[in-house]
Order: C-alpha cells, then sequence, then structure tokens
C-alpha cells in the first residue's frame, strides 16, 4: 500500500449492525425510499396526555417500512449473481422483497400463509413474483422456502435473520430521530411493533447511546417476544387469532433477539380491542389509514403515555396495507 503524500486513505464502511451501520445504510438508502412525513395530531396528543410523533411508514413504498430492508438485501445478492431470492413472510416483507426483485429483473418467490390477506397477496403477484401458501405457521412457510433453496438455487431473504433486513427496519427509525431533531424535538421514547423483531433490533441499534427507550408492542394472541424474553431465548408460542396479520410469527428471530433483548425497556401486550381502537383513533384523528400491525405500535404507545413514563414518543406506524372490509367494519363499529 503506497503511503507517498498523494496516497488515498481507503475508509472501511461501518459494521452493518451497529449503529454507525444503521446510518450508513440510510445514506444508502437516500433517493431509493420515501422519507415518509413524521405527523402529529392535537386531538390525539391531547387523548395520550403526551406527544406522539408518528412516523409514517404507511405511505412509504410498498406500503410499509419493510421496503428499506428488502432494497439492502436484494441488491447485495444481486451483486454477487444471484439466479433468484426467496423469502417468507405474512404479508409485507414478501410485498418488499418482490418489489425490489423486480427493479433488478431478478425472479422471486414469496411464500406466505393459507390465510394471507387477500390485498397483500394481489400487490405481490402484481410485480411478476411467484405466490405460493403454506400453512399458518412460521414452520411450515420455512419448510418451504428452504425446499426452495435446494431445487431452485434461489437465495433467501430472511424477514428476521438476514442484517441487511435489519439495518435496513432500523433506518426508518434513525430517519425519524433526524426528524424531531429538525424540529426542534427530543424523544424520550421510540414504540416499535413486533413480529419476527426485525423492527425493535433495528431500532435498538439506532437508538444506542442516545439516552432514548425502546419499547415494543405485540398482539397478546402472539406474544413471541413477551415469552422468548421470559424464557431467555426464542421460543415458538401457541399462536392465537389477531387482526394484526403483519405480526403473526410465532417465534421471535435470533438475530432480533440477540440484539433487543438487553436494549428493550419493555414489551407491552395489547389485546384485540386495543389494537382495533388504535386503529380507529388514528384515522379519525391523524387521518392516517394504517394495518393493524402499525396501531398496535400506535395502542402500546397510548399505554405508555399513560403510564406517565414518556412525554415525547416517536411510534413506527409500519405500514398501511389493510383489507377495506377491515376498515369498514371497524368503523361500523365506531358508530353502531
Amino acid at each position: 500500500m503506497s503511503t507517498g503524500a498523494n496516497a488515498v486513505a481507503v475508509t472501511e464502511p461501518p459494521p452493518l449492525l451497529s449503529h454507525a451501520g444503521v446510518h450508513d445504510a440510510r445514506h444508502r438508502l437516500a433517493g431509493r425510499v420515501v422519507q415518509t412525513p413524521v405527523v402529529r395530531s392535537e386531538e390525539l396528543e391531547r387523548l395520550a396526555g403526551a406527544r406522539l410523533w408518528l412516523k409514517a411508514e404507511n405511505l412509504q413504498r410498498g406500503g410499509s417500512f419493510k421496503m428499506r430492508g428488502a432494497l439492502l438485501a436484494v441488491e447485495r445478492l444481486t451483486q454477487a449473481g444471484s439466479l433468484g431470492v426467496v423469502a417468507q413472510s405474512t404479508g409485507n416483507h414478501a410485498i418488499a422483497v418482490a418489489m425490489a426483485a423486480a427493479q433488478h429483473r431478478l425472479p422471486a418467490v414469496l411464500v406466505l400463509p393459507t390465510d394471507a390477506a387477500p390485498t397483500k397477496v394481489r400487490r405481490i403477484r402484481e410485480t411478476g413474483a411467484e405466490v405460493l401458501q403454506a400453512g399458518t405457521t412460521l414452520a411450515e412457510r420455512i419448510a418451504v422456502v428452504e425446499e426452495l433453496r435446494n431445487t431452485r438455487g434461489y437465495d433467501e431473504i430472511d424477514p428476521y435473520q438476514n442484517p441487511d433486513v435489519v439495518a435496513g427496519q432500523g433506518t426508518a427509525t434513525a430517519e425519524l430521530l433526524h426528524q424531531v431533531d429538525a424540529a426542534d424535538g427530543r424523544l424520550d421514547a421510540v414504540v416499535l411493533p413486533v413480529g419476527g423483531g426485525s423492527a425493535v433490533a433495528g431500532a435498538c441499534l439506532a437508538t444506542a447511546g442516545q439516552g432514548i427507550d425502546v419499547y415494543g408492542a405485540e398482539p397478546s394472541a402472539v406474544p413471541a417476544l413477551t415469552e422468548a424474553l421470559r424464557a431467555g431465548g426464542p421460543v415458538t408460542v401457541d399462536a392465537k387469532p389477531t387482526i394484526a396479520d403483519g405480526l403473526r410469527p410465532d417465534r421471535i428471530g435470533q438475530l432480533p433477539y440477540d440484539l433487543a433483548h438487553g436494549a428493550v425497556t419493555e414489551v407491552f401486550t395489547i389485546d384485540e380491542s386495543a389494537i382495533a381502537e388504535a386503529m380507529r383513533l388514528v384515522l379519525l384523528h391523524a387521518r392516517l389509514l394504517i394495518e393493524p400491525a402499525a396501531a398496535t405500535a400506535v395502542a402500546g404507545a397510548l399505554r405508555l403515555a399513560a403510564g406517565g413514563r414518556a412525554r415525547d414518543i416517536g411510534v413506527l406506524v409500519s405500514g398501511g396495507n389493510v383489507e377495506a372490509s377491515l376498515v369498514a367494519s371497524l368503523l361500523d363499529h365506531q358508530t353502531s
């Protein structure tokens, strides 16, 4: 290596799964994802008794924050000469992977549960990707993914275990912090919805060293992170039906658990009625149409505010891919 006066220093990129790595990922995604707005509502804040900074990732490309991690993961595999990609998901990760793969003209197969939301299945097929549906449990979908890896030679983009995915999801929280700072605000806490764990793990990286508490919120019907923290590691839970279809994974990912278990302040378990009510409140007062997974985080923020433990709370409003029939039923309940 040259040591002369004209030598150019080569700076190594920071480790992907680090605070600096998430911010580097954010810069790499600049111009490729929407810098979604942070929305505040006087009516909602009055009800909460705290300032709520809603990061509106329901307005993201693909309808959710999952686009961030998918773009990074597909890009890396494309550069490595991938023949195609395969991923399992309850919906939003699959949409994002399908869209990212189409951008690179890469074949994609997405494995969803048999009872996946029709809106999400349709959005995937519109990209030209192949959809396979298998069972209702995480293990059933993983088995199909493994078979496709072996028979087609495709690369898997796991929604929880892929480092690019986790770092990419963390950029939503990093962007939220930047936007709040630009508005002369200062967050006490952030609340993230928990399914497989990529959002909360990414948030832990993005907030490291910032003095901001990280909270998870998951359906009481699928308490995957709650039970993992109790057991000292990921365990498969007995998942019950939930309207929060994006938070149905019955087991937290090992990588997200490793990143989050020592950094998360608390995990709220939210019942179905509270999820539905949070969805209605955000629609009526913040004028945002969000899916139940995102509403779970809002419900967690409302619980945190009610406890008086935080005055400025950032909320990852993770997505807006919601069935019209569900919206209609929730509004009908509101007026009946």
